[in-house]
């Protein structure tokens, strides 16, 4: 880490309000532009990324420059709360739509009954026969609706861990099914 990088973390640390405007500025239109890859309007951009910042004050406590740089950490934060409105927009608009209404949109009939259950197609039976650390990633990420970010904090371990168990064990389905 810089010099200036050290010295901004330390300055953010004590809550220095200058040293998170410079922060702003230097991180702003980088960290937007990782927002807009995920939310395509420009307001909603603009919200998501004021929340990360607010997030990345609120945390920057947190903050390990062991583990990567400022930038990186912080980028993290702002896609997490883009992740999290497109969750939160998702949902309120299920709740607007009824199924009678998404089938009048969609035209078709959905692909499985509203009471599909995994076990109707032995899920739980191929589940149980994955290693502990792959069915608890493909728990979270498929039936928790965790990232694939927040599924390696939950288990504490690097995101590229995180993508190997899961590729492994989905391989292994496959093969199974």
């Amino acid at each position: 880490m810089s010099e200036d990088e050290t010295e901004l973390v330390q300055q953010l640390r004590t809550g220095d309000g200058e040293a998170m405007a410079r922060f702003y500025r230097c991180y702003r239109r980088a960290l937007l532009a990782q927002v807009r890859r995920l939310v395509h309007d420009p307001q909603s951009a603009e919200d998501v990324l004021q929340e990360g910042f607010l997030k990345v004050w609120l945390a920057v406590g947190t903050y390990d420059p062991a583990r990567g740089r400022l930038y990186t950490w912080a980028a993290r934060i702002c896609v997490n709360a883009a992740v999290d409105h497109l969750r939160s927009r998702a949902v309120r608009q299920s709740r607007r739509t009824t199924p009678i209404a998404a089938l009048a949109l969609t035209g078709t009939e959905p692909a499985a009954p509203t009471t599909f259950r995994p076990e109707h197609i032995g899920l739980a039976d191929l589940l149980g026969r994955l290693r502990p650390e792959h069915r608890r990633t493909l728990e979270l990420l498929y039936f928790g609706g965790y990232t694939y970010p927040e599924v390696a904090e939950e288990m504490a371990v690097p995101l590229s861990t995180v993508k190997t168990w899961a590729s492994t064990a989905k391989r292994h389905l496959a093969r199974w099914m």
